[in-house]
């Protein structure tokens, strides 16, 4: 892998084959000093956006990309610092381009995201046939299939050049025991050679299952700098192989990072993940 500073030049959404990954935010959900963790994957002339919370439109305008750009979003979870961007997307979509973008979604998930979420603020615009909008008005569908025989529930899908697999996650809320009675949210992986872990909390098989199914050469993981809540914490995943932890870049970090780089190194893990970085495999 090789790490590329974007040095104040436009992003680029097309490349000549080779799979990036590219953080526009890298930061926790109320960090100040980073836009919010949100990750674009890019792969010849085709791309997706990994989450896209409220930070998440000027971010794109920092780095020379209009939301109008952008053909093809995947959410993993429905907290704001993820998904708040999504309703200009939407609305740029529907009433400037009238292009609408793909979603990459399960159908338990769309229900999810539309229902509790998107449908109060985009809903209502318009009457539609005597009829409030939907989901379908505003983004194409892309339905993932479910995959047999995995650790976990997971789900895959094509987009162009980029295979994605989805498995669920340990995240919310605090006292669940388990992914099955978490509420829904997901990790990623990417043309089954890196895992993105999005927000999770500890969750030891979720890394190691998947990790001994593919050989990952690169992991994104969830972490914060404190033990409680619902992220994974610096101290808890310390405890991972040597081996993991040296290919593991953390992810959702806080402001304070500084404090902790020291820290992270003596740890052995591979670092903390940059943005405005490509990330070129």
């Amino acid at each position: 892998m090789k790490l590329r500073p974007l040095n104040n030049k436009k992003l680029e959404l097309t490349n000549k084959g080779k799979l990036r990954l590219f953080f526009i935010g890298i930061g926790s959900a109320f960090s100040k000093k980073h836009n919010q963790t949100n990750l674009l994957v890019i792969k010849g002339k085709d791309h997706v956006l990994i989450d896209f919370g409220t930070k998440g439109p000027q971010a794109l305008y920092d780095v020379g990309v209009s939301v109008t750009q952008i053909r093809n979003i995947l959410i993993t979870h429905s907290h704001a610092d993820h998904i708040g961007g999504l309703e200009e997307i939407a609305l740029m979509g529907r009433y400037v381009t009238k292009q609408k973008p793909n979603m990459i979604i399960t159908e338990a998930y769309q229900h999810i995201l539309w229902d509790m979420s998107l449908r109060g603020g985009i809903a209502f615009n318009e009457d539609n046939a005597n009829n409030t909008l939907s989901f379908y008005d505003f983004f194409n569908i892309i339905r993932p299939v479910y995959l047999n025989n995995y650790p976990r529930e997971t789900f895959g899908t094509q987009v162009g050049n980029i295979q994605l697999k989805l498995m669920r996650t340990k995240h919310i809320p605090d006292n669940s025991d388990s992914w099955e009675s978490s509420f829904w949210s997901c990790g990623l992986i990417i043309d089954d050679r890196i895992l993105f872990t999005s927000d999770t909390r500890f969750d030891p098989d979720l890394v190691y299952d998947f990790e001994q199914k593919f050989r990952f050469e690169t992991i994104f993981h969830d972490c914060q700098f404190f033990t409680g809540g619902v992220h994974a914490s610096l101290e808890e995943i310390n405890s991972f192989a040597p081996a993991l932890k040296k290919k593991m870049y953390l992810t959702h970090y806080g402001d304070n990072w500084e404090q902790f780089e020291p820290t992270v190194k003596r740890y052995g893990f591979a670092g903390l993940a940059r943005q405005n970085m490509y990330y070129e495999f």
